[in-house]
């Protein structure tokens, strides 16, 4: 029995008949994420986390969703690089960075981000923030605020429940969750890499637990993005905007929960204008403009 784990649910049902016919994915094929001139290790925080470094600026850490890796941001990296120095990593339990212990939580990423801009001397940083990385966003703006000039998600949660992501996709992963635990406790010996997927499909099934009273504490300017069709309702996704002091809200027509991808060019620009243009207060009769 193998477990399999997809960081984007809609990644993997969209791309499906298009990777086939191309023959190889982008994802596979690309540098980013195997790039043997740049990639480095860092020992934080009891395990040695990966990750990349390019372009030359301001400091931009772009953080992936679950399951994902570097190299899920193939169409940021180039662009960013040209006006950023941008890091990226791959996540505790992810990609190269191994983690053999049994416990992970979204708190536990955002410090060891922290612990990585700590050991590359960096006091503050642009972010960019996908999924679970959105999640991590938020959290690395609330417990290390210092960290954070601007940040922007995409498709983050705060609560594991049907309120914020879609009933579809919550009864897939609750499903998933129940089938894969199941099938390991009657294993005598499971293997290593079937432990920490079923970690990370735990994380993805049962967490995070944010409050909107913790968002009202973040004070960096934000952009909070999601399709209108994304695997996190648009009602929650406006929900976090309205709960942040200083935010933008972009949903994204006819989308849903891959925008860096299918819509790269766009968030691309969109993001790339937010972080290089003073954020604005738009009041009273300002509204009207």
């Amino acid at each position: 029995m193998k477990l399999k784990l997809s960081f984007l649910l809609a990644l993997v049902l969209l791309t499906g008949a298009t990777m086939a016919q191309q023959g190889k994915s982008p994802f596979d094929t690309t540098m980013y994420g195997r790039n043997v001139a740049v990639g480095k290790y860092a020992d934080i925080r009891g395990f040695k986390m990966y990750y990349e470094s390019y372009g030359k600026g301001e400091p931009l850490l772009i953080i992936h969703g679950n399951g994902g890796s570097i190299n899920n941001f193939l169409y940021q990296i180039p662009y960013f690089a040209k006006n950023y120095h941008v890091i990226i990593a791959d996540s505790r339990a992810q990609g190269k960075s191994i983690d053999p212990t049994d416990s992970l939580s979204y708190e536990m990423m955002t410090d060891d981000l922290n612990a990585l801009l700590d050991k590359l001397n960096l006091k503050s940083c642009y972010v960019i923030g996908w999924s679970d990385g959105g999640i991590n966003g938020l959290l690395l703006a609330m417990r290390h605020p210092d960290k954070v000039k601007k940040l922007a998600v995409t498709g983050a949660n705060l609560w594991p429940d049907s309120t914020a992501v879609d009933p579809f996709v919550y009864n897939w992963a609750m499903k998933m969750n129940k089938t894969a635990g199941d099938s390991i406790k009657k294993m005598k010996a499971p293997t290593p890499q079937m432990k920490n997927q079923l970690k990370l499909l735990h994380l993805l099934s049962y967490e995070p637990h944010i409050t909107v009273e913790q968002l009202h504490a973040i004070t960096c300017p934000t952009l909070v993005i999601g399709g209108d069709h994304d695997v996190i309702l648009p009602q929650h996704t406006m929900l976090i905007a309205q709960s942040i002091p200083n935010s933008y809200l972009w949903i994204l027509p006819n989308s849903g929960h891959s925008t860096p991808i299918y819509y790269k060019e766009q968030f691309n620009q969109v993001v790339g204008d937010f972080f290089s243009k003073p954020f604005r207060k738009i009041e009273k009769y300002g509204k009207f403009n």
